[in-house]
């Protein structure tokens, strides 16, 4: 039995990529390089500033100019915030009949806080989530299921009862284990790498509306 639903932030709830992306070009345009179409950016925003440095730049954490990048990609990130992000096309018609079916809903995203809480007010969401576990909340990010696990007992609802919807294969990981059901989102970013049939997801969803097919 079904108690709550659970949905990763970036890629399934909302459509950030646009404002990530314009973050990462800023940076691109500054240093004589062209802009990257969105088509190509979308795949790996869900990775946050390490996949799309590294889609940019080519640099990874560790590389010397890496910190610095990454200071001023999440610099520029603030400065246009929700300039172009929304709601994927039905996710508020689903929270809707989530409410009416007064089935309790949360987040649980690695984005940091600093970001996730301002979007979930200018998204209008604030006062209708049920918890929001942000990347900077707990000591271990997904695919670790400590965040999962937090969420499930701040909503005092066993893991076993809730769905995780994600677009990401470390939001399987998670899932899995910490005993959640996952689901996968497929209308969002779903990465660069393995096809998310393989993830091992009980379940994947082409459109929002099609969870509630499945709850």
């Amino acid at each position: 039995m079904i108690e709550a639903i659970l949905f990763d932030f970036d890629g399934t709830l909302a459509d950030t990529a646009p404002d990530l992306g314009h973050a990462l070009n800023r940076q691109r345009i500054a240093r004589g390089l062209p802009e990257l179409p969105i088509a190509e950016i979308r795949p790996l925003a869900s990775a946050g500033s390490r996949g799309l440095l590294g889609l940019g730049f080519n640099i990874k954490p560790g590389d010397d100019q890496y910190e610095s990048m990454r200071d001023e990609f999440l610099d520029f990130y603030t400065q246009r915030l929700c300039h172009d992000t929304c709601l994927f096309p039905g996710i508020d018609e689903l929270l809707d009949q989530l409410d009416a079916r007064e089935l309790p809903w949360g987040i649980v995203t690695n984005k940091p806080a600093r970001f996730t809480h301002p979007l979930i007010k200018i998204l209008g969401l604030t006062h209708r989530v049920g918890c929001v576990i942000c990347g900077d909340d707990i000591v271990n990010t997904k695919p670790h299921p400590e965040p999962l696990l937090t969420a499930s007992k701040k909503m005092a609802i066993n893991p076993s009862h809730c769905i995780y919807l994600g677009d990401d294969i470390r939001d399987v990981q998670a899932s899995l284990a910490a005993g959640m059901q996952p689901i996968i989102a497929r209308y969002g970013y779903l990465g660069n790498g393995q096809p998310p049939e393989t993830w091992g997801a009980h379940h994947l969803i082409d459109h929002p509306k099609d969870l509630l097919a499945y709850l």
